[in-house]
């Protein structure tokens, strides 16, 4: 068992790797919850599109990540219940977050997320981890040039 060894899954997962990934997760989770409250928030049909697209590309991370954590006995941060679907039209006006709020939002939400990406592939001593940190790295970026064609 050496580092480099050619068999990534039988290497240890070092602390920069736990603490990236756990990050990650904890950061997803909310995430998750908070653009479940701006789908009920907004009224553009692309944004919303994009905003699912969103959630669901982070479930998928996480799922991905759960997996590599429970494998590792590395235990799981907390998440917030999904939130409920509300109608827009019954959000008083002023309570609202309007849809270019939500697309900076997003958008910045994406830049950091590219920037973690990045940390957690070149602090990465496993191959696996840091080819994971990749695809999750390419997806962003795509994500984050369709939501240049938002607003």
């Amino acid at each position: 068992m050496g580092i480099l060894s050619g068999k990534p899954e039988d290497e240890p997962l070092h602390f920069g790797e736990v603490f990236g990934i756990w990050t990650h997760l904890l950061t997803n989770n909310g995430l998750i919850a908070a653009y479940q409250t701006f789908s009920n928030h907004v009224g553009d049909v692309d944004l919303k599109k994009h905003i699912d697209e969103s959630i669901q590309g982070m479930k998928e991370e996480n799922l991905q990540l759960e997996k590599l954590f429970k494998t590792n006995g590395i235990g799981l941060p907390p998440a917030p219940p999904e939130r409920p679907q509300a109608n827009l039209e019954e959000i008083p006006v002023g309570a609202r977050f309007s849809d270019p709020e939500i697309s900076a939002a997003l958008s910045l939400d994406v830049a950091k997320g590219l920037v973690a990406c990045s940390q957690v592939m070149g602090q990465s001593i496993r191959e696996d981890v840091a080819m994971m940190y990749g695809q999750f790295h390419m997806k962003k970026a795509l994500f984050g040039a369709k939501m240049l064609l938002v607003y």
